[in-house]
């Protein structure tokens, strides 16, 4: 059947009939790994020669609850009561953040946390309370909300801050995380020989006394949960990260956190770093040992895996890999590879994560971080379930498991409609929800009756409205900062006739409308010189990109800019210590482009406006700060 749909390009869908018997997916039947069944019924769509199959599983029966593999255990500090329990520590909101480009509003890490929290994660990393005044006000209220939302389970996240190793940081860590039922305080110091000589200028016992000192300031404020990180410890000498991290397990910290700061190591490598800390550390029974590793060398998600393996039970990670330079271990990679290899490969391990929210949490912060996921990033890539190859789709029509692993049903992924519904402008609003539900998202009715109506808007334009298009409606109105200012109308002239003109219309916080006309060089340099005039904030294009999300003429445009405003829109860097300029990523929909491009500049302009911060919160340097 696979064969003659490739020989006909014109049949584009068809309906083939299975075998109710075939082999599951799981050998045998465990709570958190179902058996899944391939119903009677399968579609089939041929979209430039890629096969996309689906196998709805309504019959024999829905996709099950999510039940843990084992419950997950009471949460204390420096002990987990069961041995193959693994901690997931999400640092999106912080290492994540600091991806050139990355910056979220205060709303948008409070969405992203609610979402972590439907997640499962164990320990949110909110923010550097000690960057900005934006910055400890996010962490505040995360740690007020977020942090003492009790499930039915008695589940509720440990909210962490970042600090650097000083009395000023620590207490501004502190005061931001105090609010949580589970406050934690993460602080670190470089201990390598290269940092040591060159950015903190240090004797080795000069570090020891000051990472012993400022853990135990940290718990003299009354926080019981204390994360220690001898920065760059991938490239530390072995005794003296024995030396400084037991005197810091003396002083009172419950977590140690080994980074692999430059992501210099190998998977072997990283895996005897952590197996010999377990071995050779005085104290270490009493702690915790974490991993953080980046992807330098693409090795993140491995080094992570081998270091759990060696003994790690908290792994630190960051939805979509996103972090510093190459960015961080991917936490639905290491997740699901610890659903999948846990029980054979890796002796057990599990967490508690619920897998069936990777797909919807993985949009969320690749729109709101502007940082787009390459179609064959592993998991949540577009291309993650996509067949092209004709042996792959013989396979795969007849039984899914020989070439996934993974059921996308079990990260939240549908992918395909098995009704053959096709949406346009006939299309009701339970249509439209239905098909949102199975691209993962899980909307509001206030959302969704946004959504719908600029659906309909669409479909007027357009015969056919595919999931792209939806998924960019949807990036266009569910996904954007708080409106500051609001594109009404805009009307541009343009060609070779003249100078291109524009005449814009916002809409401010309270409602109140303002026009303005500009000249420019092209449409679009003309219509942001016009909202420029309207804004008053100065602010620096440094990338414009726009990307049809369809074929044809009539097409939904997507545009990305990134801008750059004054020098009060600055933070502290969690690692360097020096004052940087943010950055603002915005978005924009629509099928017309200079709309979508307005659309997308206006959002980042919102972005930038909505970070509250004037003045940044000058915190001194490791490099003059010496504990009294």
């Amino acid at each position: 059947m696979a064969s003659s749909l490739l020989r006909n390009p014109n049949l584009l869908s068809t309906t083939i009939t299975t075998t109710p018997s075939l082999p599951t997916f799981s050998s045998k039947p465990t709570p958190s790994s179902f058996r899944f069944q391939p119903s009677r019924h399968c579609s089939i769509s041929l979209r430039s020669r890629t096969l996309r199959l689906s196998c709805s599983i309504s019959d024999p029966a829905p996709l099950p609850p999510h039940i843990p593999r084992r419950p997950r255990p009471e949460y204390i500090p420096n002990r987990i009561s069961d041995p193959n329990y693994v901690r997931v520590f999400d640092t999106t909101l912080r290492d994540g953040e600091q991806s050139p480009g990355a910056t979220l509003t205060s709303k948008e890490k409070l969405d992203i946390a609610r979402q972590l929290a439907k997640l499962g994660v164990d320990i949110i990393e909110a923010g550097f309370p000690a960057a900005s005044k934006d910055d400890f006000e996010a962490v505040k209220t995360i740690a007020e909300t977020i942090g003492n939302t009790v499930d039915e389970n008695g589940y509720v996240p440990v909210i962490c801050g970042l600090s650097r190793c000083n009395k000023k940081d620590i207490e501004r860590a502190w005061d931001a995380v105090k609010y949580a039922k589970r406050p934690r305080i993460h602080t670190f110091i470089a201990t390598s020989n290269i940092h040591l000589e060159h950015k903190l200028k240090k004797t080795k016992a000069q570090v020891i006394e000051i990472a012993r000192s400022m853990v135990r300031f940290a718990r003299s404020l009354g926080c019981e949960d204390v994360e220690f990180s001898p920065e760059d410890a991938g490239r530390s000498e072995r005794e003296y990260l024995y030396e400084i991290l037991g005197e810091v397990i003396k002083a009172g910290a419950t977590t140690l956190n080994i980074p692999d700061t430059v992501g210099i190591t190998l998977p072997s490598e990283f895996g005897q770093l952590i197996a010999d800390i377990k071995a050779n550390t005085p104290g270490i029974k009493n702690v915790i040992i974490s991993t953080h590793c980046q992807n330098d060398l693409g090795l993140s998600t491995a080094n992570t895996l081998s270091g759990a393996h060696s003994g790690a039970r908290q792994v630190e990670v960051t939805i979509n890999g996103i972090g510093e330079r190459a960015g961080n271990a991917s936490l639905e990679e290491v997740v699901m590879a610890i659903k999948c290899r846990g029980d054979h490969v890796l002796g057990g391990l599990f967490t508690g994560i619920d897998t069936r929210h990777i797909v919807m949490t993985s949009k969320m912060v690749e729109e709101y971080t502007g940082m787009q996921t390459q179609p064959h990033k592993a998991i949540v890539g577009a291309n993650a379930f996509a067949h092209e190859s004709g042996i792959h789709q013989d396979g795969m029509l007849k039984h899914k498991g020989t070439y996934e692993i993974i059921c996308p049903e079990e990260i939240g992924l549908e992918r395909s409609n098995d009704a053959g519904i096709v949406l346009g402008k006939l299309s009701g609003r339970h249509a439209l929800k239905d098909r949102l539900t199975e691209l993962g998202y899980d909307l509001d009715d206030e959302q969704l009756s946004t959504i719908f109506w600029r659906f309909k808007t669409v479909a007027e334009q357009k015969k056919r409205v595919t999931d792209a298009d939806i998924i960019a409606l949807v990036s266009d109105e569910v996904f954007q900062p708080e409106a500051v200012w609001k594109l009404l109308d805009i009307q541009v002239t343009c060609g070779t006739l003249g100078l291109s003109t524009a005449t814009v219309k916002l809409a401010d916080a309270d409602g109140k409308e303002h026009v303005a006309c500009s000249m420019g060089t092209g449409p679009v340099d003309s219509a942001y010189k016009a909202v420029n005039l309207i804004v008053k904030e100065p602010a620096t294009l440094l990338e414009y990109s726009m990307n049809a999300v369809t074929q044809g003429i009539d097409a939904i445009a997507t545009t990305r800019v990134l801008i750059r405003g004054s020098n009060k829109y600055s933070s502290t860097n969690a690692i360097t210590g020096e004052e940087v300029l943010r950055t603002f990523s915005g978005t924009g929909s629509e099928i017309d482009i200079v709309v979508s491009s307005v659309k997308a500049y206006v959002g980042a302009l919102n972005k930038m406006l909505d970070f509250k911060e004037n003045a940044p919160t000058k915190v001194p340097s490791q490099k003059s700060r010496v504990p009294a």
